[in-house]
């Protein structure tokens, strides 16, 4: 039976990739590594991997969190992301109609500038 990190790690790189998850093992260090292994195993072991969402609708959740709450940085990596979630432009674009009305204009209107530049690079 896999272990709740391992379960983690797994998802962590199949929704972040590869490369992002390579950077992030590079730079762990002795400060960081229990905070590291607590969201492998918590945030991407037990919450991202739960069944009862699709990894879609996560995403979109993910999304509307992170630009209602003006998490930028994490925003740019979860718009990424979405690229492997299956959450297509017009998934992120309706998730910003929804910040819009409950979390402000301003925040849907900065994430969706975020989306436009993280996205010019999609195939």
């Amino acid at each position: 039976m896999k272990s709740k990190f391992d379960i983690g790690l797994e998802t962590r790189k199949a929704i972040l990739g590869k490369d992002h998850l390579d950077k992030v093992k590079k730079n762990i260090s002795e400060l960081d590594k229990d905070f590291q292994k607590f969201i492998t195993e918590y945030a991407w072991g037990d919450v991202w991997s739960d069944p009862k969402l699709s990894k879609r609708e996560r995403s979109m959740l993910t999304l509307a969190i992170l630009a209602s709450q003006g998490n930028h940085e994490e925003l740019k990596l979860h718009i990424a992301a979405c690229k492997n979630t299956g959450t297509s432009l017009g998934d992120m674009i309706a998730t910003m109609m929804h910040v819009a009305i409950y979390a402000g204009l301003p925040k849907a209107n900065l994430a969706i500038k975020l989306i436009k530049e993280e996205t010019k690079i999609w195939d």
